[in-house]
């Protein structure tokens, strides 16, 4: 059997028991409101923690260059290029 597939069927397998194991805990343990309260405080901490690692690399990313320099940069690069295919050619 390819790797490839035999990690697919464990996955689908983990899958599977991790929502009857969750279905079991929520609905039917004595820990069920304990469940929720965690199960809600991690979805909040990942939504929360994902929207400040967007903010933090916001506040330290420096902004682009304006286009007129970059545009500025590409027409000097276009010019260099014209002037050294205008030179002539020396043969070795």
């Amino acid at each position: 059997m390819h790797r490839d597939r035999v990690v697919g069927a464990g996955l689908v397998v983990v899958g599977v028991v991790g929502i009857l194991l969750y279905g079991w805990l929520v609905f039917f343990s004595p820990w069920q409101t304990f469940i929720l309260q965690l199960t809600a405080f991690v979805v909040v901490a990942a939504v929360l923690g994902i929207l400040a690692w967007v903010g933090y690399t916001l506040a330290t990313t420096p902004p682009p260059k304006p286009i007129e320099e970059i545009e500025r940069e590409v027409q000097k690069a276009l010019e260099e290029v014209e002037k050294q295919s205008k030179e002539p050619q020396t043969s070795s």
